[in-house]
């Protein structure tokens, strides 16, 4: 679908542009738009290879699985069908500690593999969702963070004067879509 509506803007764009004899305004927004997307792919592979690193060292270093000790009553709330020594906590864990210092495309691999330990204890019919399974995507997606790297990096490649200006709206934005998610997720459990 994505593809689809992408795919109607560009040829739509490069219509309209030869439409109205602009064909070099498409042509340098094209290239300006090329270079734009690799010096921002530059500058975010830097941040996700620091922060990649940091939490690979954690993980090493037994700090997610202290941290995951430490959630365990959190856990015990959000997973109740969740054994407590299950490998998916320690995934869900990591994705959680991730997404916490915003990290997303850290927080994917173990998100992934979280999702497929759960889907190991899934006992609902194949292709449905368990509670967990549900409860883990709406936290996952909801996501409280306590620095949105990846939106600090965007506005530093484009040149903002106080990038971090905006830390306290995201704390607070996060926490609220977390909080009403999960009671929306927690409201809704076993009604299926």
């Amino acid at each position: 679908m994505l593809n689809g509506i992408w795919g109607f803007f560009l040829i739509g764009g490069i219509l309209t542009g030869a439409f109205l004899g602009r064909m070099d305004m498409v042509t340098g927004a094209i290239l300006s738009g090329g270079r734009s997307a690799v010096e921002l792919a530059l500058a975010m592979a830097g941040v996700i290879s620091v922060w990649s690193g940091v939490l690979k060292i954690a993980e090493r270093g037994g700090m997610i699985d202290r941290l995951a000790a430490r959630l365990t009553p959190l856990m015990d709330f959000l997973f109740p069908s969740v054994p407590r020594l299950h490998p998916a906590r320690k995934y869900i864990a990591t994705n959680f500690v991730a997404n916490f210092l915003g990290l997303g495309w850290a927080a994917t691999p173990a998100g992934l593999m979280a999702m497929k330990e759960l889907q190991r204890l899934n006992r609902e019919e194949k292709g449905r969702a368990s509670a967990a399974m549900c409860m883990f995507l709406t936290v996952n997606m909801t996501s409280l963070q306590l620095v949105t790297m990846n939106i600090l990096a965007y506005r530093m490649e484009y040149g903002s004067q106080s990038p971090a200006e905006i830390i306290g709206v995201g704390i607070a934005a996060t926490m609220l879509t977390t909080l009403v998610g999960t009671l929306a997720a927690k409201a809704l459990e076993g009604r299926g």
